[in-house]
C-alpha cells in the first residue's frame, strides 16, 4: 500500500505523489514566542514530528521547514510589560521551546527560520506583490492584500469573501478598498521594533512571514504544508493568496491539519483558565507518555487531556517496556531486515494518512503475540522461537523510532519510574527489596501471617508485589 494523505484543500484522502521524486519539501507553522507553550502546543509538533520520521522511513529525502514568529503585537506587549527587549523576550521562548520539545524526543527541523531573519524577504515579497498589482500601498506606510485581486480566495477553508464581507463586523478602516484586505506591513510605532523598506519604517504583518521563508527554502511549490485546524482561516487561506498570486502557481500541494487537545472535555482557553502548559505536564508524566498519549487519537481528531488517559497511557507504556525487558532477558533482542505480519499492519496504519491511533494498536498487538510465544517457549526456547520473538521485538523498536518511544533500556525505564514513585516516601529502594526478600524467607518457613503483613504494608504505600516464576518483582501502584 502507498502512502495517501488526507488534503484539507480537497476535503478528502489522496495519494501521496511528490512534486519531485523521492523528494519532500513541507513547512509547518512553529510558535509565536512570546509566552510558555502548551500541551496543544505539543500535538502539532509531535504529529508532524511523526509525519517527518515517517516520509523519512518511507525513504523520501525531507526538507522540513518550521518557523519561529520572533516580531509580533503579542511578543511587542510582552516587552513591554517585562521591561525587556523583544529579542529578550523571543530568545528566552525559543530556548523553552527546544528545551520541551527536546525533552518529548522532538527531531530538530531541517531549517527553523525565524522572521526577523528575513526581513529583507519579506520586503522584497510585498514589493513584488504591488509590482504585480496584487497589495497596494497608502500614505501612512501601511501596505494591504487587495482580496479582490485573487478569485480563489476561500478556497482552503470554503468560505466566501461576499459572506465574510456581509457578515463581518470590521471596523471602518478607510485607508483599506475593502474592509477584507489584510496587512502585509505595518508601519513603525514608538519603542517597536522597525526595519526599513520603501514604505517607510515598519515591520511584517503575520501572514506574510511564512510566504517569504517558505518561498525562500521550499520554492514557489512545494508537497505540504502543515498547522493546527485553527490555522486554516485566516493564516494559511491569506498565505495562498500571497503566494498564489506572487508566482501564479497552486502554492501548496498537500494541506494537512492537526486537531485540538481539549481539557477534560473542554475546549482549552484562557477564559476558561485551563490552559495546561508543556513544562507542567512533563513534571508529572513520563515524556513517552505524553506522546502516546498525543497520537492515541488520529492526528485530524480531537484528544482529551485528563488524569484518566494519561494513567491509561502510563500503563500502556509500562506494557512496551515490559515487554522489551522480557524479551532482551530471554535473548531476543537481535536486530532483524526481516518484518514479520505486525509491522506490516503498523505500516499500512501510518500510510493511511499517518493512523497513529491503529499503529498503536499494531504496537499492542505485536507485544501480545511475543508475550504469547514467550509463555509457550518457558524456559528452553527453540532455536525457531526465539528467531520469531527476536523479529518481534526488532519490529517493535522499528515502531518506537517512528512514534520517538521505546528510547530507554527498561532496567533503567523501570528504576527511573521507581526513584520517582519514591519520592516523598518514607521507604527507600533498598529497603523494599529487604523486605521482599524477608517476605520470600517467611514464605519459605511457611509464615504466611508475616508473609501477608508485609505484603499489605507495602501495598498501603502503593507498592505492587508481583509473584511469578522467576521470583518476587515490585512496582509502584
Amino acid at each position: 500500500m502507498s502512502l495517501s494523505v488526507y488534503n484539507t484543500l480537497s476535503g478528502r484522502k489522496e495519494p501521496f505523489e511528490p512534486i519531485e521524486k523521492d523528494r519532500v519539501g513541507m513547512y509547518v507553522c512553529g510558535p509565536t514566542v512570546y509566552d510558555t507553550s502548551h500541551i496543544g502546543h505539543a500535538r502539532a509538533v509531535v504529529v508532524f514530528d511523526v509525519v517527518f520520521r515517517w516520509l523519512r522511513m518511507s525513504g523520501y529525502d525531507v526538507c522540513y521547514v518550521r518557523n519561529f514568529t520572533d516580531v509580533d503585537d503579542k511578543i511587542i506587549k510582552k516587552a513591554n510589560e517585562t521591561g525587556l527587549t523583544c529579542t529578550e523576550i523571543s530568545e528566552k521562548y525559543i530556548n523553552e521551546f527546544h528545551n520541551e520539545m527536546d525533552a518529548l524526543n522532538v527531531l530538530r527541523p531541517t531549517i527553523e527560520p525565524r522572521a526577523t531573519d528575513h526581513i529583507q524577504d519579506i520586503v522584497g515579497f510585498i514589493d513584488l506583490l504591488i509590482k504585480k498589482e496584487k497589495a497596494y500601498y497608502t500614505d501612512e506606510g501601511e501596505v494591504f492584500f487587495s482580496l479582490e485581486s485573487f478569485k480563489e480566495y476561500g478556497k482552503l477553508s470554503g468560505r466566501n469573501p461576499e459572506d465574510m464581507q456581509a457578515g463581518a463586523r470590521i471596523a471602518i478602516d478607510e485607508k483599506k478598498k475593502n474592509p477584507l484586505d489584510f496587512t502585509l506591513w505595518k508601519p513603525a510605532k514608538p519603542g517597536e521594533p522597525a526595519w526599513d523598506s520603501p514604505w517607510g519604517m515598519g515591520r511584517p504583518g503575520w501572514h506574510i512571514e511564512c510566504s517569504a521563508m517558505s518561498y525562500k527554502y521550499l520554492g514557489t511549490y512545494f508537497d505540504i504544508h502543515g498547522g493546527g485546524k485553527d490555522l486554516i482561516f485566516p493564516h494559511h487561506e491569506n498565505e495562498i493568496a500571497q503566494s498564489a498570486s506572487a508566482f501564479d502557481t497552486p502554492f501548496v500541494k498537500y494541506w494537512i491539519h492537526n486537531g485540538f487537545v481539549d481539557i477534560d472535555n473542554e475546549k482549552m482557553s484562557k477564559s476558561l483558565g485551563n490552559f495546561t502548559m508543556i513544562k507542567d505536564v512533563l513534571k508529572h508524566y513520563h515524556p513517552e507518555v505524553i506522546r502516546l498519549f498525543l497520537l492515541s487519537k488520529h492526528y485530524r481528531s480531537p484528544v482529551d487531556y485528563n488524569e484518566n488517559s494519561m494513567n491509561e497511557v502510563t500503563a500502556s507504556l509500562d506494557k512496551i517496556y515490559a515487554f522489551l525487558e522480557r524479551a532482551e532477558k530471554s535473548g531476543c533482542d537481535r536486530p532483524y531486515s526481516e518484518s514479520g505480519p505486525e509491522w506490516e499492519g503498523f505500516a499500512r496504519a501510518m500510510d493511511d494518512d499517518f493512523n497513529t491511533a491503529r499503529g498503536i494498536a499494531a504496537v499492542f498487538d505485536t507485544i501480545k503475540k511475543g508475550n504469547r510465544l514467550l509463555d509457550k517457549a518457558g524456559e528452553d526456547m527453540s532455536d525457531a522461537a526465539r528467531r520469531e520473538v527476536s523479529i518481534l521485538h526488532s519490529d517493535l523498536k522499528k515502531m518506537g523510532e517512528i512514534f520517538g518511544v521505546m528510547t530507554q533500556v527498561p532496567d533503567v525505564y523501570f528504576q527511573e519510574k521507581k526513584s520517582a514513585g519514591l519520592a516523598g516516601q518514607s521507604l527507600s529502594s533498598e529497603e523494599i527489596d529487604s523486605l521482599v526478600k524477608e517476605r520470600i524467607e517467611a514464605r519459605k518457613s511457611k509464615d504466611f501471617a508475616r508473609a501477608d503483613e508485609i505484603r499489605d504494608m507495602l501495598a498501603q504505600k502503593n507498592i505492587v508485589l508481583k509473584d511469578g516464576p522467576t521470583g518476587t518483582s515490585w512496582e509502584i501502584k
